[in-house]
């Protein structure tokens, strides 16, 4: 059976749900499947340590009864008139949600674009433990490097059918391929690791295997023997974009519409206020061919394409469902996901670039710190304080000089968007492209 026959039987799977929800009592439903295909390879030191494949198809069926609310989900084979019984059982016993319910039926899609999201190449495990003991034996061939931590690829697909009791019945599918290794360079306790990987919808697309081994490879024989640095304050720390992606990300989750409803978002005031430097632009496109998260309809069946949330340094939107949209007196922006339940979040998030590479940033910063790790989880997302763990490289006469570790970076989210100055290498590759980013004003805590 074709992967399209296979989602049209899923979708009337879905519509049955719909319509056995409706007989046992529902006011209106919406059934999810969720599909998952994955096939990994991994291997350590030459050796094949695993291979593994998973496939499943997870059904979620939401009911309404007046204004209280159920979800029930369950695999491929479960009885699906008892399934819908359950659902409205529960959702009579529940308390009411104020906000609780399915898109505005105008807002629905009827059409949305072809993304080009599905790649049918269907690589053998032989051929990805090839691949991973490629990228392995190229990073192991790097001077300097010690051992491997391990090398892997894979291959997988995301699928998602969504039908609604108002009208929506829509499916999509994005294939993923992807290739890694983490490697050990040094000896002793002198030792440091280092990784890197790459991940495209297209199998075509896919960075080389020996490449990525190789950047591994020298990437963790560069941090061999680094040194520490004194506390300093007013330091300008500069974010590899493997880091500063992150660093946007902190942005994201601010103004993710679900943290200002619930006040956790140091954001949550900020609306049509300045929120970072002039120039910083944040456009999230779930229309991208080929993107990482592209979609080409929302997790309740609404098509809106590019948004900019942030323009020229000033918040312009939340990203919205409609419960949390109604909860702000707003409508939804058709940026719902589901996975246990319905929320906001984030597609394609583009940063509009600087007007500098990445090498005249840092010669611009002269003396600093450039992060290429970042360990911990110390950000408040609540007040915007930032702490982090860091290595990386110290910054002398504008050049990258030598490895750093064991220090920490500290200051407020607030206030690092404001003192931020962009490179001009965004790598598309990723759901969060970001560039180079240096921060004035951060804290080093040190020797």
């Amino acid at each position: 059976m074709s992967d399209t026959q296979q989602s049209e039987g899923l979708l009337a799977k879905a519509e049955r749900l719909i319509g056995h929800a409706r007989s046992a009592g529902a006011d209106q439903a919406d059934a999810v499947v969720v599909r998952s295909r994955s096939r990994s390879a991994s291997v350590r030191n030459g050796q094949v340590e695993n291979t593994q494949s998973a496939e499943s198809d997870d059904f979620s069926l939401r009911v309404f009864v007046g204004q209280k609310v159920a979800t029930v989900h369950a695999g491929q084979g479960g009885d699906e008139t008892a399934l819908a019984e359950r659902a409205v059982a529960m959702a009579r016993v529940s308390p009411e949600d104020p906000h609780a319910c399915l898109a505005d039926a105008e807002m629905l899609a009827s059409s949305w674009p072809d993304l080009d999201l599905f790649d049918p190449t269907e690589p053998s495990a032989d051929s990805l433990i090839e691949a991973a003991m490629t990228a392995e034996a190229s990073a192991l061939a790097v001077p300097g490097v010690a051992s491997s931590i391990g090398a892997g690829a894979g291959t997988g697909l995301y699928g998602m059918v969504l039908a609604t009791s108002h009208g929506f019945s829509g499916a999509f599918q994005r294939s993923g391929f992807s290739r890694s290794v983490s490697v050990i360079a040094g000896e002793g306790v002198k030792m440091e690791r280092d990784y890197d990987f790459d991940s495209r919808v297209f199998f075509a697309d896919l960075e080389d295997a020996a490449a990525i081994g190789r950047s591994a490879g020298e990437r963790a024989a560069a941090k061999v023997n680094p040194r520490k640095v004194k506390t300093g304050s007013n330091v300008t720390v500069v974010f590899d974009p493997r880091v500063s992606r992150g660093l946007i990300g902190h942005l994201v989750s601010a103004i993710n519409g679900a943290s200002v409803a619930r006040k956790t978002s140091f954001l949550k005031d900020m609306m049509g206020k300045k929120v970072a430097i002039d120039g910083l632009t944040l456009l999230d496109d779930p229309f991208v061919r080929r993107g990482p998260s592209s979609r080409p309809f929302d997790g309740e069946g609404l098509s809106v394409g590019p948004l900019t949330m942030v323009e020229d340094g000033v918040l312009q939107q939340w990203y919205l469902t409609t419960a949390v949209a109604r909860e702000l007196g707003l409508r939804s922006n058709g940026r719902a996901s589901r996975g246990g339940g319905v929320s906001p979040s984030s597609t394609n998030v583009i940063v509009s670039p600087g007007h500098q590479t990445a090498e005249e940033l840092i010669a611009s910063v002269g003396t600093g710190f450039y992060v290429t790790e970042l360990i911990g989880q110390g950000v408040n997302g609540v007040t915007g304080e930032y702490s982090r763990g860091a290595s990386g490289f110290w910054i002398e006469n504008g050049k990258l000089s030598f490895s750093v570790s064991e220090v920490t970076i500290a200051s407020n989210l607030k206030d690092m968007f404001k003192r931020m100055t962009l490179a001009n290498d965004i790598d598309t590759r990723f759901s969060i492209a970001a560039p180079t980013i240096a921060v004035e004003g951060m804290t080093l805590a040190g020797e």
